[in-house]
């Protein structure tokens, strides 16, 4: 199922867009972040898998090719358009209804911290239909939960087709439980965020 007319509709609309991946997703979201414009006017969170000291490579590389303001997410932060936050390793990230992050130090979900089944759920709660999840490639079912909070309260929600996952488990999870609304091959993805 493509970008259809509708769904094409829905992310001009969107506020908010969150991508979440694991294992696999790194190339894919580098891209993404080098496609997305400066004047989006969304605000954009990431939420990956990754070692603790993994980050500021990451930050650099992604900084250096992004048009978007790029950051790590720290407590207490307040979330603007035309930003792209990048969720910090060792806490989870909640979306609180002031419209600011706060950090939390409480176990791991999926054997990991950040979770990404953490900050959707938020999400579902503060920004409901004014909000977009994509779910990329990852080895574990970190995700899925959340994005099925998040299709319940009215977001659109996408999985990366397994198919073109370097690991399947984590889009096929949001499908296999209901959570994706819709299922896009890569290159369908890249078309829909680059749409104006």
């Amino acid at each position: 199922m493509g970008p259809d007319k509708n769904l094409l509709e829905r992310w001009r609309t969107t506020e908010l867009l969150l991508l979440g991946g694991s294992a696999g997703s790194f190339k894919l979201l580098f891209q993404m972040v080098k496609l997305l414009p400066a004047d989006l006017g969304k605000i954009v969170i990431i939420v990956i898998h990754r070692k603790r000291n993994f980050f500021s490579e990451i930050a650099k590389l992604f900084a250096e090719n992004s048009r978007m303001s790029l950051r790590e997410i720290e407590d207490k932060d307040v979330l603007e358009k035309n930003t792209i936050y990048i969720a910090p390793a060792n806490y989870h990230t909640l979306i609180e209804k002031g419209g600011y992050f706060s950090l939390d130090v409480s176990e791991a979900v999926w054997y990991s911290k950040p979770s990404i089944d953490v900050t959707f759920e938020c999400a579902a709660e503060v920004y409901q239909e004014r909000c977009m999840a994509i779910l990329l490639s990852g080895a574990n079912q970190d995700g899925a939960e959340g994005m099925l909070k998040l299709k319940n309260s009215g977001a659109v929600t996408i999985a990366q087709h397994p198919e073109d996952a370097e690991m399947d488990e984590m889009p096929a999870a949001a499908i296999n439980n209901g959570a994706a609304g819709y299922i896009l091959r890569t290159d369908e993805i890249f078309k829909l965020l680059h749409t104006q």
